[in-house]
């Protein structure tokens, strides 16, 4: 198993912050429609239902600042923007497809414990009165 130092769940860490925005959803979903080829912003935005355009753009914009995602301009008319893996985030694929493999192997037993978890907190309230076990 990975040793990790106690500093890496610091605030202060740099590591943190680059693993908040490679395991953001939209983030893994992102590398997930990229891994086919090339990509359009479009394209991507009707692959990934329910994604708004700002939230795209903002996952976009840290995929590339990353250096996980390169976007070319294409001087088309009107001018269109075309997204890809670098070799960089190529490096990332096999880790989520593991994972995506994971949550499709694991999804029943992780239903089995919601079922579990939801009927031993019926009734039950978090501090803030929101019924407990529910997506706030």
């Amino acid at each position: 198993m990975l040793e990790l130092e106690p500093l890496c769940f610091s605030s202060e860490c740099p590591s943190r912050a680059l693993f908040d925005q490679i395991a953001d959803k939209w983030s893994m979903m992102v590398l997930a429609v990229l891994d086919d080829g090339p990509q359009r912003f479009n394209a991507i935005r009707r692959r990934l239902q329910g994604v708004t355009q700002k939230a795209l753009t903002q996952c976009l914009r840290r995929l590339e600042r990353n250096g996980l995602v390169s976007r070319e301009v294409i001087s088309l008319s009107p001018v269109a923007v075309q997204y890809q893996i670098t070799p960089l985030g190529r490096t990332l694929q096999e880790p989520l497809q593991e994972l995506h493999k994971w949550t499709l192997v694991r999804l029943p037993e992780v239903r089995a414990a919601r079922q579990t978890f939801d009927g031993t907190t019926k009734g039950m309230t978090t501090t803030d009165g929101l019924p407990l076990g529910s997506a706030a």
